[in-house]
């Protein structure tokens, strides 16, 4: 184990009985719900974790060191930071070096993931193609990741305030899998179906760990992204969302907002417009993730299990 990371007890007691981890990250603590909802949301994805079987692994960067799983009151920390980096790929080393608070994003949670031997990640939502993004190139890194890094992501598909088509179109071409579970499409984060079909459809954890296994078994680096629609019960209507995520895009645009500060900019105002349903759907679908990401962690561990004791035999 790199000795820039340290397991929580939790997660290593784990670790050394063999029992599924699932790995969450911490930009949706810091800077991706407001307070208190944010803390209260992350001990409850938490327990979501541990009551289906599997330890959770929320990670961030602290005193200098990634720290995978934390203590309640290092939730409390982050969820109360005014000043806590949004660390990706390009930031992670600079938060380590110089011992300041990072939270990680999709990116910086899938690499720190697999330093740690965690095989599944947990998340809202996941990155990808701005609109516009053909002319400004604003290209979320955890598209690259997910190309690049072996975990499998488990989300409510991508943040409605991405280009969809283009965001699959990005993950088809750098050969990253998606697996949609309960349909044919791609979810699109606050509503059930984006209407752009997923690679394939998988609804059983079983299923999915046996492809992901077939996967890197073949050689074939790079991550899964595992579709799983935000229940119909919590879903927001998608002609409500589309015309409000349309409204808060064109505030960004005349106020200059780009960049990091976008989708905090956008989760912000479409909740303001909504009157805090957004996030209600946005807690909703964190907890449903953790479920299918527990259940897929397990079914992995099973069957890694399973492999090993047909080799020894």
């Amino acid at each position: 184990m790199n000795d820039l990371i340290q397991l929580s007890p939790e997660v290593a007691a784990a670790r050394a009985e063999g029992r599924a981890v699932v790995a969450l990250e911490s930009t949706i603590i810091a800077h991706g719900m407001p307070w208190p909802q944010n803390l209260a949301t992350a001990r409850e994805v938490e327990a979501v974790v541990r009551a289906e079987g599997a330890a959770p692994a929320t990670i961030a960067v602290i005193g200098g060191r990634i720290r995978v799983g934390l203590t309640d009151d290092e939730l409390q920390q982050l969820a109360q930071a005014p000043d806590a980096m949004k660390l990706s790929r390009r930031d992670l080393p600079y938060a380590v070096a110089t011992g300041r608070l990072g939270a990680t994003t999709v990116a910086a949670t899938m690499i720190c993931a697999q330093l740690a031997g965690i095989e599944v990640f947990v998340t809202g939502g996941i990155g990808g193609v701005h609109r516009g993004g053909a002319e400004s190139f604003d290209i979320s890194a955890d598209l690259q990741e997910l190309a690049r890094t072996p975990v499998a992501v488990v989300c409510a598909g991508a943040k409605s305030i991405l280009d969809l088509a283009l965001t699959l179109e990005y993950l088809e071409t750098h050969g990253v899998p998606v697996l949609a579970i309960g349909q044919d499409n791609f979810a699109a984060f606050f509503t059930p179906d984006s209407g752009l079909k997923a690679d394939f459809r998988m609804d059983e954890a079983e299923a999915q760990a046996r492809f992901i296994r077939a996967k890197w078994a073949l050689g074939l680096g790079g991550g899964v992204v595992v579709s799983n629609p935000v229940p119909a019960a919590q879903a927001m209507p998608r002609e409500e969302i589309d015309a409000i995520t349309a409204q808060a895009l064109a505030e960004a645009a005349a106020q200059g907002i780009g960049g990091k500060a976008i989708t905090p900019f956008l989760l912000a105002r479409i909740k303001a417009l909504t009157g805090g349903r957004s996030l209600a759907t946005n807690i909703a679908l964190v907890k449903h993730n953790a479920v299918a990401g527990a259940r897929l962690a397990r079914a992995l561990q099973s069957q890694q299990s399973a492999s090993k004791t047909a080799r020894l035999s």
